[in-house]
């Protein structure tokens, strides 16, 4: 069955997110799934690795905690999920892996210059996913 991807870590334009996708599930009546993406800096091993992947993890499940909260509030049907590694890589895969219609994320009121520069995960989304991609800009952000 088709469902909606958030990419989702907490943010003021990942809230607005939250609010997009929940709209897009209850219209298609598709389950809203909400996944926290992230990668510690530098190698996968030793214990300054191992403490920081558990702040993330920490992190990533209080403000999943909230998104699945408001969803649920909302009459959706709802799963949040921490994925390790790459945002844009673990979007895409979860996209992929779920058979979603899809994905939603906020834009960080990044300009186009600045995130073709530092790679944003939106930028990147947009540019290698094959599941449609909605970015959804910040409150108060001007077009």
């Amino acid at each position: 069955m088709p469902c909606v991807i958030l990419g989702y870590d907490g943010s003021s334009s990942a809230k607005a997110a939250l609010g997009t996708a929940i709209e897009q599930a209850r219209t298609f009546g598709e389950r809203l799934i909400i996944v926290f993406a992230d990668e510690p800096p530098g190698r996968s091993a030793g214990e300054e690795f191992r403490e920081h992947r558990r702040v993330l993890d920490e992190i990533g499940e209080k403000v999943l905690g909230e998104a699945e909260a408001e969803a649920r509030a909302a009459r959706i049907e709802v799963e949040a999920m921490i994925l390790h590694g790459k945002p844009a890589v673990a979007l895409d895969a979860a996209a992929r892996e779920r058979d979603a219609r899809l994905i939603v994320i906020g834009t960080y009121g990044e300009g186009p210059l600045r995130s073709a520069i530092l790679g944003s995960t939106p930028h990147k989304l947009l540019h290698f996913s094959e599941v449609p991609v909605l970015c959804v800009p910040p409150p108060g952000s001007k077009p």
